[in-house]
């Protein structure tokens, strides 16, 4: 299973907004630059991210973008599926039991329904706060 770029970028750019001052607003400009991140891209992602409330918008001078909560209390999983972006790992498309013709289950469903699961969960562990600090293991100091 891959992740999508959409789902990647909002995580860089959510981090790179965790990196802030709180009440600081970043612009898109700025996000766009030091991630390398083209503006268009992330005015889409961060109009779901809004919807989603995971973001706050400011206007006018020093306007631009905050997270809308602590960065230890928003997870990487929030941020991915805020953008729409699939933590699963089967070929089902949800529409039946399975993604064989028929609606029949592959022999290898159930382990990759599992395999998405623990994606999910291990990004639901992990904060933006976490990802800041390269605490990606649960009980590890940063990665090396």
């Amino acid at each position: 299973m891959q992740l999508s770029t959409k789902g990647r970028y909002a995580v860089m750019a959510m981090t790179e907004l965790a990196g802030q001052e709180a009440d600081r607003a970043v612009t898109l400009a700025a996000i766009a630059e030091r991630q390398q991140i083209s503006r268009p891209y992330l005015e889409q992602l961060f109009a779901r991210l809004r919807r989603q409330g995971l973001v706050k918008s400011v206007r006018g001078p020093g306007g631009g973008y905050r997270l809308s909560r602590p960065a230890g209390e928003m997870s990487v999983a929030e941020v991915v599926t805020a953008v729409d972006e699939p933590l699963r790992a089967t070929r089902c498309k949800g529409e039946g039991p399975g993604c064989m013709s028929g609606g029949a289950r592959c022999l290898t469903h159930d382990l990759w329904v599992e395999t998405g699961k623990q994606i999910h969960d291990y990004l639901a562990g992990i904060s933006l706060a976490d990802v800041l600090a390269g605490r990606l293991r649960p009980g590890e100091g940063t990665i090396q």
